[in-house]
């Protein structure tokens, strides 16, 4: 099956966001006194949203929802201004979407990153590519693996899920495929080890970003 759309994860698939992440974690961390976390840990903190990201690096006594929100806040905040400090593409990434672009198949994005973050980074680092849709976390809009963001996406390009491929680098991916209907791509330079994408029962799993060009 050659695909006609192609709905990739960005954090960890397309763009390496981890150490503006993790340094904007524990700058709010820091502020409140909290003991800060590794670059390692972070790779598991991230995946389901700002909410969860935040609720995972506080300590298990400070969860509240309300204090929770507030340090979300103060994240958001920060990390709107630390965004692009270490972020950038993966290596190959720049030229698979182009190589993709110039093939005739249309791309897209399904994030659970905040919708007003993701714009801005999605504009700056791919500026010579066009996406089809570009859907992060939305208010009223369940965060993956709930997969009404891909049918989002199929919907507005009007594209079956047969003729679809859903590239991510985690088990929530991995799932949000499987929910979706669309065929799964893991991908190994990202957040999550093989093992992960493996139990997730990843379709294919691939280790550089020009592997995908082999299924195209």
């Amino acid at each position: 099956m050659k695909p006609k759309l192609i709905i990739f994860d960005l954090d960890g698939t397309l763009l390496n966001t981890l150490e503006d992440l993790a340094d904007s974690g524990n700058y709010i961390l820091s502020k409140y006194g909290f003991n800060q976390h590794s670059l390692d840990d972070y790779r598991y903190f991230v995946g389901n949203g700002i909410y969860k990201l935040v609720e995972r690096i506080l300590p298990e006594n400070k969860r509240e929802k309300t204090f929770v929100e507030e340090v979300r806040s103060e994240f958001m905040s920060y990390y709107d201004q630390h965004k692009a400090d270490k972020t950038a593409p993966y290596q190959g990434i720049i030229e698979l979407l182009e190589e993709l672009q110039q093939r005739g198949i249309q791309m897209a994005i399904a994030s659970n990153k905040a919708q007003e973050a993701m714009d801005p980074l999605v504009e700056f680092y791919f500026p010579t590519v066009t996406f089809a849709a570009v859907f992060g976390q939305r208010t009223g809009i369940p965060t993956k693996p709930n997969p009404d963001i891909v049918f989002d996406i199929l919907n507005k390009t009007n594209i079956s899920k047969s003729d679809t491929l859903y590239v991510g680098d985690t088990a929530v991916d991995m799932q949000t495929a499987k929910s979706a209907g669309v065929k799964s791509v893991g991908v190994l330079w990202g957040f999550r080890p093989k093992e992960e994408l493996v139990q997730a029962q990843a379709e294919l799993i691939i280790e550089k970003p020009e592997e995908l060009l082999k299924y195209c």
